[in-house]
């Protein structure tokens, strides 16, 4: 878990030396960087669902799991429920600000290779490199994403501890319990998801990525299944 714990320490201190430069960056630079968040959330997204469709297995799960997993969320309303928690802690008074730029930095954390194989990998091989590579990159993100919505991204950290501690402890007990092939579809997913909230970050379209987050299970299920 020592990977894990550095990963989740990088991104408290980003956080903090982002929420420092937070109140001296005008609101010009606020929305260059914020623009720049949703190009870079966009391309890493892209990046991480093209490079694994040649290894699906499953050509068409990926659309019945943000088929079904959208419905669920909506029906749940996740994203709702979640900017009202938000707004309800929250001092800033721009709180769905937060609230997306809270949700779109879990999603860069959390879904993506290096902080999904690197807890199997420290498990397996006890090599932390692919984690503290992702602790390197959340360094320098979270201290952006601070720098524009303010320390309230910093709750990121305990969702990213969790996250990798999931993967860690799976994989600890069960070396093939997550496999390449549900690797692989799970990034597919996530992936959109990530290009998903790039979207709403430039304002171009409110895709509610969190209510799409129940798609993260149905191809945990289908494995279960078959």
């Amino acid at each position: 878990m020592l990977g894990t714990v550095v990963n989740t320490c990088t991104i408290i201190i980003g956080s903090a030396v982002g929420a420092l430069l937070h109140r001296g960056v005008k609101e010009k630079y606020k929305t260059v960087l914020f623009n720049a968040l949703g190009l870079v959330s966009i391309a890493i997204g892209l990046n991480a669902t093209i490079s694994n469709f040649s290894k699906s297995s499953y050509p068409v799960l990926f659309i019945v799991a943000l088929a079904v997993g959208g419905v669920l969320g909506t029906m749940i309303d996740i994203d709702g429920r979640f900017k009202r928690l938000v707004d309800r802690f929250s001092k800033n008074s721009d709180s769905n600000r937060l609230a997306d730029g809270l949700a779109t930095a879990i999603l860069l954390y959390c879904i993506g290779p290096l902080s999904m194989l690197g807890p199997v990998i420290s498990a397996l091989q006890a090599d932390h490199t692919f984690l503290y590579t992702n602790a390197t990159l959340d360094l320098v993100s979270s201290a952006v994403f601070a720098s524009t919505y303010g320390f309230g991204v910093v709750l990121a950290a305990p969702v990213l501890f969790c996250w990798q501690g999931m993967f860690y402890t799976i994989a600890h007990f069960s070396a093939t319990a997550i496999s390449d092939a549900l690797m692989s579809e799970l990034l597919i997913v996530g992936g959109l998801m990530i290009a998903a909230s790039g979207l709403s970050l430039l304002q171009l379209k409110d895709c509610k990525v969190l209510n799409l987050l129940p798609a993260l299970l149905i191809p945990v299920l289908w494995f279960l299944v078959i």
